[in-house]
């Protein structure tokens, strides 16, 4: 069971790198959760459009989808895994060329995660593309590089889960 002290676990990192399968195999086993939220969006009938017409407007979708979550989430006072934050929104829009808007970097540096940052390097053994994981190879490389330097940036220290099988990796989130 993830400690309690640590009440707000976030996976970051690279597209592909199988954070989702391990926030699913976490929350099957009884752990608190919170999806993607940039999924949720695309999978939504205007997601992809907005994400490629408007990124600024995705991006700030993103970011009120990660509000509203942690909100709900520090509400509760339960342990929860969150898959990706704040930070990732920056690195998002640095990835696409775009500055962060004084808004993003407000909640960025005001509403603080409190448990540890386990960056899901790039794997490229497991990488694939899918709906709406749209990035090649390398723009999934990049995006890693550039939201594991926003999380730094903005005071987190960030650990790499360890290229292992999903048992594994979830033992590593336990211990940690």
């Amino acid at each position: 069971m993830i400690a309690a002290a640590h009440r707000q676990y976030v996976l970051t990192g690279a597209p592909g790198g199988g954070k989702s399968t391990l926030i699913d195999e976490a929350r099957r086993r009884g752990i608190a959760t919170s999806p993607e939220v940039a999924r949720a969006i695309l999978s939504q009938p205007s997601g992809m459009g907005l994400r490629r017409d408007d990124p600024l407007g995705f991006a700030e979708a993103m970011l009120e989808a990660h509000r509203r979550e942690w909100e709900r989430h520090s509400e509760t006072g339960i342990p929860v895994i969150f898959d990706r934050g704040f930070p990732d929104v920056v690195g998002f829009l640095e990835v696409s060329g775009l500055k962060v808007t004084p808004e993003i970097d407000r909640v960025c540096r005001t509403l603080r995660y409190s448990g540890p940052i386990l960056r899901a390097p790039a794997w490229r053994e497991i990488y694939c593309q899918d709906a709406q994981r749209i990035q090649s190879w390398e723009e999934a490389v990049a995006s890693d590089e550039a939201v594991t330097a926003a999380w730094r940036r903005y005071g987190y220290e960030v650990s790499d889960l360890p290229f292992a099988t999903i048992a594994e990796r979830l033992r590593f989130l336990e211990r940690t």
